[in-house]
């Protein structure tokens, strides 16, 4: 039988590829997204490649949206094999003090509760059938801090504290759960953290060779393609300039 994979944040960058790569090898794509028009063109770019796809847009902030939207699904999609938590994202990068709280309210509600309040919309049918795989998408800037990086780090801290919890407690459900931190990755990350500024964005991927949306992808599928009864529980994934979340080396 196919499988079906639910990403969210499929509108752009990791969450796009991820969707692209899984629709490749034959999966159903439920894919999310808070931009309604992206995810219809995804949607139909997917379909025209001959996957099955279904587009949800909401956003994942409101619990509403997310429990609304699982129970929503047509019986013949509601059982989700692989849940990837990719929505996320930075928004600032101020030094703790002159940092906007709006901006700390909003990486909290995306990166960590939109992501605690997906899982639980659809882990209950993993339960039941006693398998599935749950692929969060971290950072790292959850394993080390960096300068004025404050509440992203805490956030993406969170997601790791996350998915190590989850793993516990769905351990007697033969339920896989993966962490994937990744380093400098170049999306539209930059342009959101410094809110439109080109010139900002454009300087964090200057001087070396920063991964492409189509590496995590490719790491993410292989995670989800290995075995049932292994489970790769955590993965730092950087461009080979990058030692750290700060050690970058530019040419």
């Amino acid at each position: 039988m196919t499988k079906t994979v639910l990403v969210t944040g499929a509108t752009s960058g990791i969450g796009k590829a991820i969707a692209e790569k899984f629709a490749q090898n034959g999966y159903n794509i439920v894919v999310t997204g808070r931009r309604a028009q992206r995810l219809q063109e995804l949607k139909e770019q997917l379909e025209n490649s001959g996957a099955s796809c279904m587009a949800l847009p909401f956003d994942i902030r409101s619990r509403k949206a997310c429990e609304e939207a699982i129970a929503g699904l047509p019986d013949a999609w509601k059982l989700i094999d692989i849940l990837v938590n990719n929505a996320g994202g930075a928004w600032g990068r101020d030094r703790l003090d002159l940092a906007n709280i709006d901006d700390w309210d909003t990486m909290l509600d995306t990166n960590v509760k939109g992501l605690a309040y997906m899982t639980k919309a659809v882990v209950p049918g993993m339960i039941e059938h006693k398998s599935g795989h749950i692929i969060n998408i971290g950072s790292i800037a959850g394993k080390e801090v960096y300068e004025n990086g404050n509440m992203y780090c805490a956030a993406k801290f969170a997601v790791e504290a996350l998915s190590k919890s989850m793993r516990v407690d769905l351990l007697p459900f033969g339920i896989r759960v993966t962490h994937v931190a990744p380093g400098a990755v170049e999306t539209e990350f930059s342009m959101v953290r410094f809110k439109g500024d080109t010139e900002k964005a454009a300087a964090v991927y200057k001087g070396y060779q920063p991964l492409k949306p189509e590496d995590i992808a490719d790491i993410v599928y292989y995670t989800a393609a290995l075995p049932p009864h292994v489970c790769i529980n955590d993965i730092v994934v950087t461009p080979t300039a990058q030692a750290n979340s700060y050690a970058l080396f530019r040419q």
